[in-house]
């Protein structure tokens, strides 16, 4: 319809370049909380408490990550990591600032 694709079974319309930022076609660029750009092998920080299922005390704020990766991840978690203590895990570039 027009410039808005429609989903079939729900209805849903949006337009096919919405929340996507790109300096190439093809390419995303993924910004942390405070709009740095991020890249594969970056360190960062976690900005504020996250609860992880399975354990008693979560991941504080203040907390590095070292050696990030960039993924297409599932509900918004785009950032693949290994965390101390923790092990592998996504995060959501939204928590997280550039070190």
């Amino acid at each position: 319809m027009n410039d808005l694709v429609v989903c079939p079974e729900c209805a849903h319309e949006w337009v096919p370049s919405e929340g996507v930022v790109a300096d190439a076609p093809g390419e995303r660029v993924i910004k942390d909380a405070v709009g740095n750009v991020l890249n594969d092998g970056d360190t960062v920080t976690v900005v504020k408490a996250l609860k992880v299922k399975g354990n008693p005390s979560g991941i504080k704020a203040g907390t590095k990550v070292r050696n990030i990766r960039l993924v297409d991840g599932v509900d918004g978690h785009d950032i693949d990591c290994r965390i101390d203590g923790f092990g592998a895990m996504q995060l959501k570039s939204s928590v997280v600032k550039k070190a």
